[in-house]
């Protein structure tokens, strides 16, 4: 009787796991990184500027650094720390940036970590409400423009 009951709970277990929602982790696959800082710096070069992409995981851990040819020597450091930013904070390092100048207070978000770049072109990588990681972009001549790039890197993934 007991043999049976053990039996029949070790069937039904596959059953009773895909009848109920399952969490998934919320994280940004490698080829989907990829995809978006290619497609980031295909917009900025397609405007004819020399830019870096930097795409971090959510853990601010660099995923992906394309530095296209000519770009100048500070502009990756730029983008990975636009991408820290956004990822760190959960919002574009624009936002962050006039957030920080709207209140003397909030001054100190700047020293946090010495990896954060507070300028335009710094966006966070969303799927619905789950923060995956960022994007940031360094070397246009505006910060819209870099910020422009990388929301081009989100809409070549289907992120927000």
């Amino acid at each position: 009787m007991i043999r049976n009951i053990v039996l029949a709970a070790a069937l039904l277990a596959p059953v009773a796991a895909t009848a109920q929602e399952l969490p998934t982790a919320a994280y940004l696959p490698l080829d989907m990184a990829v995809k978006a800082a290619g497609a980031a710096l295909k917009a900025c070069a397609a405007e004819g500027h020399n830019v870096s992409v930097a795409v971090v995981a959510r853990d601010g851990s660099t995923k992906v650094l394309l530095k296209a040819d000519n770009s100048g020597p500070h502009t990756g450091n730029s983008a990975q720390g636009k991408a820290f930013t956004s990822a760190a904070m959960g919002r574009d390092t624009a936002g962050l940036g006039e957030f920080i100048a709207s209140k003397p207070a909030n001054e100190g978000l700047r020293d946090m970590d010495a990896r954060m770049v507070i300028q335009a072109g710094g966006v966070p990588i969303k799927f619905g409400k789950a923060l995956v990681g960022g994007i940031g972009v360094g070397g246009a001549p505006s910060g819209d423009v870099d910020a422009n790039c990388a929301t081009a890197g989100l809409a070549a993934i289907g992120a927000k």
